[in-house]
């Protein structure tokens, strides 16, 4: 819960504010951006929600939600509107997001997605009975896919639940000690982990970074590559590139000349829906400009 006592003097006057126990991840701002905006370190309420405005006023429940440190309320302590996750990203998709986001994972989002022979889960939120009873509700979990080392978050909580195969690039594997299924291969070569289902090692942002592709519509980007609400374009971020800058300009080279997709849903950064045809268009263009700045 959001502590009123520690409420961030950077918040504007109104029902919403940031605590100061914030860790400056930005989910709330790729959430929610006309509602949180950053300063000096920190997230918080740069425009409160208007009266009236449900779209915004929701925007800011999911961010409260999803926030790793709970550092998101309001002073009224107004009740929560029931069950907000797991969201589904597109009516019928089978795709949610799923937010109780980790601390442990710096905010990352995970994903969950429902399918016939097998479920996913995608990275881990923090461990949750209010994720774990809709996940059994809607069939459990078969395949835990961790996109690297640093959003295992409670992956192996969620795997004990369900019996779930857990799968990890073998570069990134000391982060997952417990993963049933490791993956191998460098940029450009792909491997099926269930129909439908495709990991491209993606080293770069770390060495065993992996993205995962579902039915050429849904791409799993972890922090290898997100949308940029400021760039208004597809970006990857250089400051957090752990391996290796000139590696991840190749795998994602690599990426776009074997996958498509149309649905890009990052760890952290923005999500994106664009026809596939342009999300490649602007993948190439993002590959250019990374080269031109090794």
């Amino acid at each position: 819960m959001a502590r009123v006592e520690l409420r961030n003097i950077a918040n504007v006057d109104g029902a919403w504010f940031c605590d100061t126990r914030c860790i400056d991840c930005g989910t709330c701002r790729e959430i929610a951006p006309e509602t949180f905006g950053p300063a000096r370190g920190h997230s918080v309420v740069h425009h409160q929600p208007e009266p009236g405005d449900e779209a915004a006023e929701l925007g800011a429940w999911l961010a409260a939600q999803a926030c790793p440190t709970t550092s998101i309320g309001t002073v009224d302590h107004r009740p929560r509107p029931g069950r907000l996750y797991p969201r589904e990203v597109e009516p019928g998709s089978g795709v949610f997001d799923v937010g109780y986001c980790s601390e442990s994972s710096f905010g990352a989002s995970a994903w969950f997605v429902t399918r016939p022979d097998g479920n996913l889960l995608i990275d881990s939120p923090r461990w949750t009975e209010a994720l774990a009873r809709p996940f059994e509700e809607m069939g459990g979990i078969a395949h835990v896919l961790l996109t690297h080392r640093d959003d295992v978050a409670d992956a192996q909580r969620y795997a004990d639940r369900f019996g779930a195969r857990v799968w990890i690039h073998t570069d990134d594997r000391r982060a997952a000690p417990f993963a049933s299924d490791l993956l191998e291969g460098a940029a450009g070569e792909p491997t099926a982990v269930a129909p439908g289902v495709v990991a491209h090692p993606v080293p770069g942002h770390t060495k065993g970074s992996v993205i995962f592709v579902v039915d050429e519509r849904f791409c799993f980007s972890g922090d290898s590559l997100a949308w940029s609400h400021e760039r208004d374009d597809l970006t990857a971020f250089r400051g957090a590139t752990w391996f290796s800058w000139t590696e991840q300009t190749g795998s994602l080279a690599a990426l776009a000349e074997r996958a498509s997709f149309e649905w890009l849903l990052p760890g952290h950064g923005a999500r994106a829906h664009l026809p596939a045809g342009e999300m490649h268009e602007r993948l190439l263009g993002l590959v250019t400009r990374m080269a031109a700045t090794p």
